[in-house]
């Protein structure tokens, strides 16, 4: 989002770097949290597998957040208070919300904040077209929000969690993300068409607004293989990294 903005490669890698610690640093601290219930259920994790100490991924995280906020405040005052918002959003999901029924709400908030983040560290302001990307954002972050509550259904059951996706019943939760999905794909397409985009541009981004939208399907209880945790799982990060190639395609569409 740097790069399309027009940040130099210097500024658009410290942008970049930053928020990347920050992510990782709310990694940490979730796989801390969810180490007690990942036993025995998740053994490929690192702290039930034996590899990390929850102690150290505490002070692994410490130090993530120390280095992004550092990093952060080299970009200025807005970009460190954003920064800031980042970490107290991922942490509000994994101390609190996490498990709940309001387990959608960090990532209705923070994936919006991916965009305003690069465009904002690069250019000090943002574009009118993120009227339209940040409710859009949102969608897709709900979305994601009850696809990985599906991912870790059965688990957060057995550990005596709410979910989203508990709180409303797999099949309710599937047929929700997937049509938040499509939704998502729908405004990216429509918005482009109503900029005046070319048509291989506008073709580019429905074909990528698809990869999400059929990921989530996939998940639906009633389709083969749906009720597998594994496709759930494998349909969770295509639908992320599908969603992230959908909004690469959109920008460079309309904003570059």
């Amino acid at each position: 989002m740097a790069a399309v903005a027009g940040a130099p490669l210097e500024l658009a890698a410290r942008i970049g770097v930053a928020m990347t610690v920050l992510q990782l640093g709310i990694g940490a601290v979730n796989d801390v949290v969810d180490a007690p219930a990942d036993a025995g259920r998740k053994p490929g994790k690192p702290i039930p597998a034996g590899l990390v100490r929850p102690r150290s991924a505490r002070s692994a995280a410490v130090v993530l957040f120390a280095t992004g906020l550092g990093l952060a405040g080299t970009l200025g005052l807005a970009m460190l208070a954003l920064s800031a918002v980042v970490v107290a959003i991922g942490l509000a999901y994994d101390l609190r919300l996490k498990g709940t029924a309001w387990s959608w709400l960090p990532f209705a908030v923070g994936i919006p904040i991916l965009p305003i983040y690069g465009w904002l560290g690069a250019t000090g302001g943002l574009d009118p077209a993120f009227l339209v990307l940040v409710p859009t954002a949102a969608a897709a972050g709900a979305a994601l929000a009850i696809g990985n509550a599906l991912v870790d259904v059965e688990r957060d059951l057995a550990a005596g969690r709410t979910s989203v996706a508990a709180r409303l019943g797999r099949r309710p939760a599937a047929a929700t993300a997937a049509v938040l999905l499509a939704g998502v794909a729908i405004a990216a397409v429509g918005s482009a068409a109503l900029d005046g985009v070319s048509g291989s541009a506008i073709g580019l981004i429905a074909a990528a607004g698809l990869v999400p939208s059929a990921a989530g399907l996939t998940v639906v209880p009633w389709t083969p293989g749906g009720g597998s945790p594994i496709v759930r799982e494998w349909a969770w990060r295509v639908e992320a990294v599908g969603l992230a190639v959908l909004a690469g395609a959109w920008v460079r569409a309309v904003l570059a």
